[in-house]
């Protein structure tokens, strides 16, 4: 419950990839059934809601800096013709993208008696690791695990690590952060003549990139285990990660996500 209420009252169903932007009570049943695998009736979310202290309002509606003109113009002109370059160049296409994940980031439930909140003892340790990954719409996964910042030196190495025996060009979108247009990695990127290009979504635009499905999977996968230490962590990661690599079909389910199909091929 205490979920539900964090998640309503906290996010928008856009960041829960639901097309709909206003939360209602079948989006609500929805959200319930997606994430605890529990079919209520619209009556019974109706109570629960009211149980949670929270009721229907009319909202305020304040300027979000998402530009939609872009993203419809980046869905339908700006990402087709780079599709188109890359079909004629030979290139690969990958979406990449950064993310973390901490030791003070659970997820998950637990049996437990009614009325009885359950206590998972974990390490009162905080450490974190950085991961780096790229996906294609044919299923290829790269990745790199990175301790501390990911600055725009290790985007560049990430970059190397994506040519090593690639035998033709590769195309890469990314978000326009300041470390995906730093000096060092466009003079990497020129150095190259043409083999590598990057290209950026437009600004505030997350749920356009299916690389952002990743850390959703491995965060899922690390953060219900107890982890005591930097390097169980790492190898939890790891694991997960490898898994992804290991199954192509997974990576193209992320292009099938509502806000990435228009990157399928």
């Amino acid at each position: 419950m205490a979920w539900i209420a964090n998640a309503i009252r906290d996010q928008t169903p856009q960041q829960f990839k639901f097309e709909f932007g206003l939360w209602t009570l079948t989006l609500i049943r929805h959200l319930i059934n997606r994430q605890f695998k529990k079919e209520l009736s619209v009556s019974s979310v109706h109570r629960l809601m009211k149980i949670l202290g929270f009721s229907a309002q009319k909202p305020l509606y304040q300027a979000w800096q998402q530009d939609p003109v872009l993203v419809r113009t980046w869905e339908i002109e700006t990402y087709p013709a780079i599709r188109a370059e890359a079909r004629a160049a030979g290139a690969t296409v990958y979406f990449a993208d950064e993310s973390g994940i901490r030791s003070d980031y659970h997820t998950g439930t637990t049996w437990a008696p009614r009325g009885q909140t359950p206590v998972v003892e974990v390490t009162g340790r905080r450490f974190s690791l950085n991961m780096i990954s790229a996906v294609s719409p044919q299923g290829e996964f790269r990745f790199m695990l990175h301790e501390g910042s990911v600055t725009a030196t290790v985007f560049r190495d990430f970059l190397k690590r994506l040519m090593i025996g690639a035998d033709k060009p590769v195309f890469v979108i990314v978000d326009g952060h300041p470390i995906h247009k730093a000096k060092l990695v466009r003079a990497y990127v020129d150095s190259l003549n043409g083999q590598l290009k990057l290209f950026y979504l437009p600004p505030y635009s997350p749920q356009l990139n299916p690389d952002e499905q990743v850390w959703a999977h491995v965060k899922r996968q690390v953060s219900k285990r107890l982890v005591q230490d930097k390097d169980e962590m790492k190898r939890l990661a790891l694991g997960a990660l490898r898994r992804i690599q290991r199954l192509p079909r997974l990576v193209k389910s992320f292009f099938h996500q509502p806000e990435c199909q228009y990157a399928i091929i």
